[in-house]
């Protein structure tokens, strides 16, 4: 793994206020939405918070394949992270990313039936920059 690359995308996910997130319909077809980009383990993990009432929530209960993209336009980087979502209703992970101001969106608090967080764990990533494309697992990113 190109150190350089490592970097570059450290940095895009450092400094994303926002991730395109990609589902699957019922109906087979990819959907996008931007996310504010929440929170990470590890390059390989993004954590989102969302209503459990919500579309995109059931579309990864019955079909957790999913990506994330994050870009730099005025650099002309992109990284793609391929792998899937889980949805946690649990307490602990909902609490984890779960900050001062958010009864906006969830009035119950943090064990407000209606709020929970993807986890999505990548297993690939492409790399865009310039003309050149890099595609690698995420284990040489990690």
């Amino acid at each position: 793994m190109d150190n350089k690359i490592k970097k570059d995308i450290e940095t895009l996910r450092k400094n994303a206020d926002i991730a395109y997130v990609g589902s699957i319909n019922g109906e087979g077809f990819p959907q996008i939405k931007a996310m504010f980009a929440a929170e990470h383990d590890k390059l390989g993990t993004q954590l989102f918070s969302t209503n459990t009432s919500s579309k995109r929530a059931e579309q990864f209960m019955n079909n957790p394949k999913a990506c994330v993209y994050y870009c730099d336009k005025e650099n002309f980087i992109g990284v793609l992270f391929t792998g899937s979502i889980e949805v946690c209703t649990d307490h602990d992970t909902k609490a984890s990313i779960w900050h001062e101001g958010d009864e906006m969106y969830y009035p119950k608090g943090v064990d407000d039936e209606d709020y929970c967080v993807f986890r999505f764990t990548a297993k690939t990533v492409n790399y865009y920059h310039g003309l050149s494309t890099v595609t690698f697992s995420i284990n040489e990113l990690e």
